[in-house]
């Protein structure tokens, strides 16, 4: 029930980019929405400096929970409200810097979102540990209910009112703001939750425990390294554009609303891999006691492997169709659809490589392998931007998550030595690639109607599959039975 409700909001989430591609006028207008949610995920860390993880680990004994949520809390509401106001009160030369010197207002809708969530991210944790999914659940599922519904007024029914002539939608919405309401969604949806979340505010006690506090910062600080480093590796790329580029500001954000349109897309394999590892971890950790637990790893690995280059390849022989889940002012970056595809699916085995550290307490060497994968996006960005784009961005998350893989996978073999059938695992993403090349060729010399390419295109899927059923039949036997 708890990664229900964040699969849904991801799906969701990912349902208003077609809306968003086709709703906003322009690809610099999307493409300020990429940057700015990109650059407050680098800022949510600051504001919330997992405390909600810090939570977990000293409020788990009934007996602490009470002092340490309320040393949490008041720690929060003090550091919120400072950040908060600095950035209310510095929002003009913030907009300044981030190329936005005209909206402002940006900034402190930025503000009032990321003060939100941060304070409802105690909460949430507070519901967590009591055990009660139903009320976490509803809370989450009505922040995106209404961070929807409002982008759906604001974006779609305002404007067929105004062209429809009902006078009364000009007092609740101004043609100029266009993509500010994006922002403005966000914001009543964060406040609405933390309205939905009051009884566990009032739960605060005038209790602040400073040695407490120390501990649960010292417990969250490598935890911000590591959560800082993850976001660098997806987020640095997008927030770069921007100040890379030769263009203007207009030019570079337009590349910036392109290359993120199509990195969503690509991102679609990323949906299973989020209800994976929800489903993955608490089932590793429960069988890491089995006798056959490294065995099982291999296995389940493998099948997730399988899975999602199943979920690359129909998208790679589809895109001709799975394209217009954005707009087609966006097809220009169709391109690094494949690269992402690949850097996704990779991402995903790199998450299932890297369990072994926590069931081995080693989670430092993992943060280590982290900042090494955020040295390197931040290098090649910075080096390859300028001459390549986006096209270069998206190499360098290729090869930063090639690399996490790789170093996982060799620190792990001393350490954990699960029997990973890496050769049967490349042999389907590399199969993948070979039946998109045999695809496009055969796109550039078959004749005839298209319906012919379109019936090649689902013999080579079930191609595919058969592969994976003769290579794979004696476990299939195993699951039916």
């Amino acid at each position: 029930m708890y990664g229900l409700s964040s699969i849904v909001g991801r799906l969701l989430n990912m349902l208003l980019v077609p809306f968003y591609t086709r709703v906003l006028s322009s690809t610099s207008e999307y493409g300020a929405v990429i940057d700015l949610y990109a650059t407050s995920a680098f800022l949510m860390v600051i504001f919330s400096y997992r405390m909600e993880s810090a939570f977990f680990r000293f409020g788990t004994p009934k007996e602490d929970r009470e002092k340490a949520y309320s040393t949490g809390m008041l720690s929060l509401l003090t550091t919120t409200a400072i950040i908060t106001a600095l950035l209310l009160v510095f929002a003009q030369p913030i907009a300044d810097v981030l190329h936005y010197p005209d909206h402002p207002e940006y900034v402190r809708w930025f503000a009032l979102i990321l003060a939100f969530d941060s304070l409802a991210e105690l909460p949430y944790a507070r519901l967590r540990l009591e055990q009660r999914p139903r009320r976490f659940v509803f809370v989450r599922l009505s922040n995106i209910a209404i961070n929807v519904s409002m982008n759906l007024f604001w974006l779609m029914f305002c404007p067929w009112a105004a062209k429809n002539d009902m006078g009364w939608v000009h007092a609740v919405w101004s043609p100029g703001l266009g993509v500010g309401y994006i922002f403005l969604s966000n914001v009543l949806a964060s406040l609405f939750t933390l309205l939905l979340l009051a009884p566990q505010l009032g739960a605060i006690r005038r209790i602040f425990d400073l040695k407490l506090w120390l501990k649960m910062t010292a417990y969250a600080a490598p935890l911000i390294i590591v959560t800082m480093a993850g976001i660098v590796d997806e987020m640095f790329s997008r927030s770069m554009l921007k100040y890379l580029l030769p263009g203007t500001t207009a030019e570079n954000l337009a590349q910036v609303g392109i290359f993120g349109a199509n990195y969503k897309l690509a991102a679609l394999i990323t949906l299973f891999t989020q209800s994976y590892r929800y489903a993955a971890e608490p089932f590793f950790f429960r069988h890491a006691g089995d006798q056959d637990a490294m065995r099982t790893q291999a296995e389940v690995t493998k099948w997730f492997t399988i899975t999602a280059a199943v979920g690359m390849l129909g998208i790679l022989l589809f895109l001709d169709i799975v394209k217009y889940f954005i707009d087609t002012k966006y097809h220009s970056g169709l391109k690094v659809v494949p690269i992402l595809l690949t850097a996704n699916l990779l991402l995903g085995v790199y998450y299932n490589f890297s369990i072994w550290y926590r069931l081995k307490d080693r989670t430092m060497l993992g943060a280590w392998i982290s900042l090494a994968g955020a040295a390197i996006t931040i290098i090649l960005n910075l080096w390859w931007i300028p001459h390549f784009g986006y096209v270069g961005a998206a190499w360098v998350t290729l090869i930063c998550y090639t690399f996490m893989c790789w170093a996982t996978w060799m620190t792990g073999r001393k350490i954990h030595p699960v029997p990973y059938p890496l050769a049967r695992m490349a042999l389907y993403v590399v199969a993948v690639f070979g039946l998109y090349a045999l695809d496009q060729g055969l796109e550039t010399i078959l004749p005839g109607p298209a319906a012919l390419l379109w019936l090649t295109r689902v013999v080579l899927f079930g191609t595919y599959l058969a592969l994976i059923y003769n290579l794979e039949k004696k476990d299939l036997r195993n699951f039916r039975t």
